[in-house]
């Protein structure tokens, strides 16, 4: 029998999720915040404003009422902007199965309150709703396009993360399961803040040494805050760690890339944005990590760096100049 599942959140991710569950058949349900993206998914079976050129599923359904998705389904994808996500899913959470599980999809860390989305969800859906939490290096235009794509789902309950993995499981999407959620979120959230220096790399015209230098001491940064902060440090070489962080600084699909990449070409931060239709995550998850480095008093100099290009007006060459010109150290410290 079909699982009824709700899709909340129709960007190109939430979309590519849920026409990969409809292809399936499952009973899928997307909720979209925009009433235009909902009729153009129902009518058309297309959502042009943010996945367009796929030809979606003939089963999946939209609505622009949140209730109408959420009531009713054993499952719930979770897969709007992280900065929103508290609020949208607080709102969910009105409407939600006392048997459902809820499967976080979103990458990224509150600005304010510096919470990742296990952490979000924890505050605003009943206590002890089961959650999984899934990531990985996956642009939705290529997993939409059924390109084989593999991910990392985590749970603090394994059998909640093996129920998420059989549901996803299709021959183009292959998760794993982890129990290390910390390490998976951050491992996500993280990688968008250096996929953003990676862009400045390219639009300042450096080459393959700079971007592999980048890459790898991004690397060890993020995995030294996300250690400090509950993680295994295995789970940063993996899929949500090492293999997200690759495809986000070398793809151009990115959209954290793309932000870089202009304003390492000399465009300011507010005329990149205002031309994006979607959310770049690292711009927000920026100030959030900046701010996490300084409360748990981890050296993040690339972060920092990022940080000050965006916010303090630091243009990028100096910023890289400034980076090559820190102390010397070892490879391996902490």
């Amino acid at each position: 029998m079909p699982e009824r599942i709700a899709v909340v959140g129709a960007g190109s991710w939430g979309t590519a999720l849920a026409d990969l569950l409809a292809r399936k058949g499952e009973d899928v349900v997307l909720w979209s915040f925009e009433p235009e993206v909902a009729e153009a998914i129902e009518a058309r079976h297309e959502n042009p404003k943010y996945l367009q050129g796929v030809a979606l599923a003939p089963s999946l359904r939209a609505t622009p009422s949140l209730a109408d998705a959420v009531r009713g389904a054993t499952v719930v994808v979770s897969v709007s902007p992280a900065q929103h996500v508290r609020g949208i899913m607080a709102q969910a959470a009105e409407y939600l199965q006392p048997d459902a599980i809820v499967v976080s999809a979103s990458k990224g860390i509150e600005q304010e309150r510096l919470n990742t989305m296990a952490q979000v969800l924890a505050q605003v859906l009943p206590r002890g709703t089961p959650t999984a939490y899934l990531s990985g290096p996956s642009f939705a235009l290529e997993v939409a396009q059924q390109m084989p794509t593999a991910v990392t789902i985590a749970s603090h309950d394994e059998g909640v993360a093996l129920r998420a993995q059989e549901l996803f499981q299709t021959p183009y999407f292959r998760p794993y399961t982890s129990q290390d959620v910390i390490g998976v979120e951050l491992g996500g959230a993280l990688k968008n803040v250096i996929a953003v220096a990676a862009g400045m790399v390219a639009g300042l015209g450096f080459g393959h040494n700079t971007l592999a230098a980048l890459i790898t001491r991004g690397l060890a940064e993020i995995t030294r805050l996300a250690v400090e902060l509950g993680a295994n440090p295995l789970t940063l070489s993996g899929l949500a760690g090492m293999g997200d962080l690759i495809l986000t600084c070398t793809g151009g699909l990115s959209r954290n890339r793309h932000v870089g990449m202009e304003i390492g070409k000399g465009r300011t931060l507010d005329e990149v944005l205002s031309e994006m239709t979607m959310v770049a995550e690292g711009v927000a998850t920026t100030r959030a990590t900046y701010a996490l480095a300084q409360r748990t008093r981890v050296e993040m100099p690339i972060a920092s760096a990022v940080h000050e290009v965006l916010f303090e007006n630091r243009p990028p060459a100096e910023a890289v100049e400034s980076l090559m010109l820190r102390d010397p150290k070892p490879e391996l410290w902490r």
